[in-house]
Order: C-alpha cells, then sequence, then structure tokens
C-alpha cells in the first residue's frame, strides 16, 4: 500500500401507487421456506421519499400473472395487505416485476414477502421507512466493486455490513460488475450483499461505464434501480440514473457521468441539461445535509485521466450550493480532497465539498494528484492497492467519515461540523 498525504493529521416521475396499508385485525404471518421457484433477487431501491413509499424489485424464472407482495407493519393492529406488481421486462432468461409501496408510515418496520401468481412464495423480510424528522443515521458508500466480485469484493462488503449492522442505506458509485449484461456477475453482486441485505436497505446506485455496452445502458439497470422518477425528463438514460431521495435530513443525488458511454449527441446539452435540474435540487432542499454521487472523479487520480466536460459543467454549482460530500469511483484508487481556495488556517480543516474516489473491488491503479493540482484542487490523502468501504453517520449538525479495508484498518477519517459560523471539514487521521 503506498500512501501520498498532504494533510499534518493524524488521525426522487409520479410514483406508481400500487396499494396501501390499512387498519384490521392482527393475522399471524406464516413462514415460508426458500423453494427453487421462489422469487430471486428481491431488492429495494429508493423513491423520492422513504419516509412514506418503496420501491421492490425482483425476479422469477417465467411470467407469472397476478404477483404481488404481502406487506404487514411489524407492530400494530394490522392486517396483511396484498400490493399488485408491475412486469417491468425480462432479461437473461427471467422476468422482472416491480412493486411501489406508498402511504407507507413514517419510521415505521414493515414486514413484506414476494408471491408469484404460481409457484412458491419468497421469504418474510423486513425494512423500516425513513423517520420524517433528521433522526441520526448511518449509510455505506461503496466505490467500484467491480471484478473478481466473489473472491475480491464480497470480503469488504461482508466487513462493512458487520462493521455497520445498522447501516440504512448502500451508497454505489458505478461499476457494480464489469459487464453490463453478464448475469452471472449481477449474480456474484446479489450474492455479496447477501439477500437480507439486498432485501432489507435502500441501494443508491448511480451507474458507471461498465455498466453500458455499445452505447446502451445495461438491460439489468432499469430492471434492478428503475430510480425516483424525480429527475430530468429528457436524455438519454436519465429517467433511471438521474434521480433525488431524501432521508432523515440528507438529500442523495445521483448523477450520471457516463458522456462518453452513453449515446449521446451533444455531450455539453446532456451535462448542462443535468446541472440544471441539480440547481433546482439544490435550491429546492430542506435537509441540512447533500450528498451528490457520479462514477467518474472531477478531480482524476489515474495518471493522464481527465474528466474536464464533468468540470466544467458541475463544480461550480457543487461548490456555489456547498454540498458536503461527492462520491465518485472510475479510478482504482483512493482519494479526498478539496480546492484550494477552501483552505483555512488549520492544515487540518477546510471549508466547501468534499470530493472522493474510492474502489471496493481488487482491481488497482497507480495514483498521482497531478489532475488534482492542475485544476485549483488537493488530494489531502491519497492512496493505492487498496480496496475500501466507507462508513458515514449523521447526526445533526454533524458528520464522521471513515474509509476503511476489509481487516479493520482505517485508511481515511474526518468530520463535518456545521454551525451559526458555517461549515468545517477535520481531518482526523
Amino acid at each position: 500500500m503506498s500512501v501520498l498525504r498532504h494533510s499534518t493529521a493524524h488521525r426522487s416521475l409520479t410514483l406508481l401507487a400500487l396499494g396501501t396499508l390499512a387498519a384490521a385485525p392482527v393475522v399471524a404471518l406464516p413462514s415460508t421456506a426458500w423453494a427453487q421457484t421462489a422469487p430471486e433477487r428481491v431488492l429495494l431501491s429508493p423513491t423520492d421519499d422513504l419516509a412514506t413509499s418503496q420501491h421492490v424489485t425482483w425476479r422469477t424464472e417465467g411470467l407469472d400473472e397476478g404477483s404481488h407482495l404481502e406487506v404487514i407493519p411489524v407492530r400494530g393492529a394490522y392486517a396483511t395487505t396484498s400490493v399488485s406488481a408491475e412486469h417491468t421486462g425480462g432479461t437473461a432468461g427471467h422476468q422482472y416485476y416491480r412493486a411501489t409501496l406508498t402511504d407507507l408510515e413514517p419510521d415505521t418496520e414493515y414486514r413484506y414477502r414476494v408471491v408469484p401468481g404460481e409457484g412458491a412464495a419468497g421469504r418474510w423480510q423486513s425494512f423500516t421507512t425513513a423517520d420524517s424528522e433528521a433522526v441520526p443515521f448511518d449509510f455505506l458508500y461503496f466505490g467500484d466493486i467491480q471484478n473478481d466480485i466473489t473472491r475480491g469484493a464480497a470480503p469488504v462488503v461482508r466487513s462493512a455490513l458487520e462493521a455497520s449492522p445498522d447501516a440504512e442505506l448502500a451508497v454505489h458509485a458505478g461499476d457494480l460488475i464489469d459487464h453490463a449484461n453478464n448475469d452471472s456477475q449481477w449474480g456474484e453482486w446479489y450474492d455479496a450483499f447477501g439477500a437480507r441485505t439486498t432485501g432489507s436497505i435502500n441501494h443508491v446506485a448511480a451507474p458507471g461505464n461498465h455498466e453500458y455496452a455499445s452505447n446502451a445502458l445495461s438491460g439489468h439497470w432499469a430492471l434492478q434501480f428503475p430510480g425516483a422518477g424525480n429527475g430530468p425528463q429528457e436524455g438519454v438514460d436519465l429517467a433511471e440514473t438521474v434521480y433525488s431521495t431524501d432521508y432523515q435530513g440528507v438529500r442523495f443525488i445521483n448523477l450520471s457521468s457516463n458522456y462518453r458511454d452513453a449515446d449521446v449527441d451533444d455531450v455539453d446539452a446532456w451535462l448542462e441539461l443535468q446541472n440544471d435540474w441539480l440547481v433546482d435540487t439544490l435550491e429546492d432542499n430542506p435537509n441540512e445535509w447533500t450528498v451528490v454521487t457520479f462514477h467518474h472523479p472531477l478531480f482524476s487520480n489515474s495518471p493522464g485521466r481527465d474528466n474536464a466536460p464533468l468540470r466544467e459543467a458541475w463544480l461550480d454549482t457543487l461548490e456555489e450550493y456547498d454540498v458536503d460530500l461527492v462520491l465518485q469511483g472510475h479510478d482504482h484508487s483512493y482519494s479526498r480532497g478539496n480546492l484550494v481556495e477552501n483552505r483555512t488556517e488549520d492544515p487540518d480543516a477546510h471549508t466547501g465539498p468534499v470530493y472522493v474516489v474510492a474502489v471496493t473491488g481488487p482491481k488497482m491503479y497507480q495514483a498521482t494528484d497531478q489532475n488534482w493540482t492542475s485544476n485549483g484542487a488537493e488530494a489531502r490523502v491519497q492512496v493505492t492497492d487498496t480496496q475500501t468501504f466507507q462508513s458515514v453517520s449523521v447526526d445533526g449538525s454533524a458528520l464522521e467519515y471513515v474509509s476503511t479495508t476489509a481487516d479493520g484498518a482505517v485508511v481515511d477519517a474526518f468530520t463535518i461540523d456545521k454551525d451559526e459560523d458555517g461549515k468545517l471539514v477535520t481531518d482526523q487521521y
């Protein structure tokens, strides 16, 4: 592991309303074991308001008319409610479905299971809706999982889940797999997290270049990650890849940085369309915190790489609205930094947004801070040959961030504190 440090510190379209929950006498929940024909790849993905609604997607081997969810709050006098599913398409010999739960109660645990029209039902799982207030919570951030998932990336993912068992979201900065339409690689990704995790916490995923093949977004993407439906209503693939979702005082925003891979005629116009939407989304943000995720870094680690069109389109907006975290991937190394103009008199602190690049899988590249320094930024921490996961805790006006390896070694840590005087980012590593 090589390390370069420049710090002296040590340390969410209109939702498809498919069903609601109504009060009724308590009923017993039958237990259902897995069967070979049971639904698989059950996944939670965000709507625009996770306090009151939830997307659930899954697939089966055949086309099942009447496929639905059975849903019941864990506590309270309620009956099991049936919520109809929409057949959204098929790929790799399987059929995909989506149910959108609406009119949910905030901060409420629900049990649910998938019931095909024919065949064995899935097992009961549970999720908890977001609180309507800014209640403290944790989330995880993963860079490119991508390669050798079962042997190389999965141990890091499982270490993350063990280290942060109460994490309520998983944020993915693209390149979840290596080949866009390789069904077995998608299967490895699901297996890395496990069925209880994919079906119990929301996965906020931005696509990377490896989610594209022949300038087309993976046929698996929209079937698994339908998007919150509140992004730009024009542009290639943007409905499923650009959106925002609010969670307990944090606005999570996904952008698509794939200007080289999507079928885009006018790159500048495509990026500007997203920027216009980003400005509107940031201006109309009632939350204390903002996290923006996309794949290609504004400041590249890898020698010779430069994503100038992204920097020109989005950097000024991210700085003007003082976004808190900008989470990225692609370069297969780790770095964290800021604009030089945001330095303070304390060499271990700065103001403004934090820009992070991370990698979870075992594929590694060399790193240099040249693209950072050439564009008015500094990499406070830069690490190569190191797989990481990132744990983030949000508590009122304080945020704590820790980047960790599978064996528990801390690679980077910082805090962000806000008060009447503004915001301060302080190195803790």
